[in-house]
């Protein structure tokens, strides 16, 4: 162990909680509910994958601070359908709001979450920092088991601020009552998670489950969450 860590913060998003899995049953369930098949939308994979690309191209907006959160809500199923031919706004409401509804009741997590989670309690004041929206999060934790894990969630909703901006960190450090010398980030996002702990004076473990090469020089790297147990 690099140093006496007292408060460790956790990523939720493809950190823990397993976004990719978890998004992709939901929107195969309305896909199926919706009977998007008959509406020219056939290869469900296709849709998925035009999906991932419109939700990953507004939340970077979204960060930026470019677009709204409800914005970025329906204009990913939007923008999803419209690549199939399909220019109707009431269906991509009427998606949006289903979609959010069911993804955070949905429990898969990333490998090795519970174990580290269980290996880390009794040693450390668990977090969470997140710029997923409140309640949305809330109930991820809740169906996944995890929430009594942690003492402090902070979004970005609660927060009025987003990773990787420093006021996101700096207000965790508050509610937990921590100071940066004490605090491990832990995030799979390298610019977002990692960097923006940087900058805040904190530690990182940047998680790279698929060694996605970079230039980067994080405090920490592991490619398996198992791979804490060597750090903490």
């Amino acid at each position: 162990m690099k140093k006496g860590y007292k408060h460790i913060f956790f990523d939720l998003d493809h950190t823990l909680w397993d976004f990719d899995k978890n998004s992709e049953l939901t929107l195969r369930q309305l896909h199926g509910e919706y009977e998007l098949a008959g509406r020219g939308i056939v290869d469900f994979d296709a849709f998925y994958a035009q999906y991932v690309i419109h939700n990953d191209k507004l939340w970077a907006r979204y960060r930026n601070g470019y677009i709204k959160r409800d914005e970025l809500r329906w204009k990913r199923i939007w923008l999803t359908l419209l690549d199939f031919k399909i220019g109707d706004t009431a269906l991509a409401h009427e998606l949006s709001t289903a979609y959010l509804e069911i993804l955070p009741t949905q429990g898969a997590l990333i490998p090795g979450a519970i174990d580290i989670l269980e290996h880390c309690k009794d040693k450390y004041v668990l977090h969470l920092i997140t710029n997923g929206f409140e309640t949305t999060q809330l109930l991820k934790l809740q169906y996944s088991g995890i929430s009594p894990y942690f003492q402090e969630v902070v979004t970005s909703e609660k927060s009025n601020s987003i990773k990787p901006q420093r006021e996101i960190f700096d207000y965790a450090l508050k509610a937990a009552g921590a100071l940066s010398e004490h605090s491990l980030m832990i995030g799979d996002a390298l610019d977002i998670d990692v960097l923006g702990a940087f900058n805040a004076g904190w530690d990182q473990v940047y998680f790279n489950p698929h060694k996605t090469a970079h230039d980067r020089t994080p405090t920490h790297e592991v490619h398996h969450l198992k791979d804490l147990m060597e750090i903490l």
